[in-house]
């Protein structure tokens, strides 16, 4: 199993826009084979900070993820355009 963190930061008058493209891309990869586990949150004393943790059984369901159509739209078309800055922690888990 692969974990991930992803810590975003974005400009606090872009949250309400962040919400929702989080409320889209999280209900549509939840159903992606391989998908274990995609949950967004606003950080706690952070409002402009979200961190998703991300789940998957393997590489080839993450690759899976970062092809499908609406990784690009709302990741890549959306929330990478929107962030200030992003942190990943890539995490492979022990049994």
């Amino acid at each position: 199993m692969i974990s991930f963190t992803v810590q975003l930061r974005f400009r606090p008058e872009d949250h309400a826009e962040i919400h929702s493209i989080l409320e889209e891309l999280t209900r549509l990869s939840r159903q992606e084979p391989g998908c274990v586990s995609y949950i967004p949150h606003w950080v706690e004393g952070q409002p402009d900070t979200v961190l998703i943790y991300e789940q998957y059984q393997d590489d080839a369901a993450t690759e899976f993820h970062r092809s499908t159509e609406h990784f690009k739209k709302y990741a890549i078309g959306g929330l990478y355009q929107k962030m200030l800055d992003r942190q990943v922690e890539t995490l492979h888990a022990i049994a």
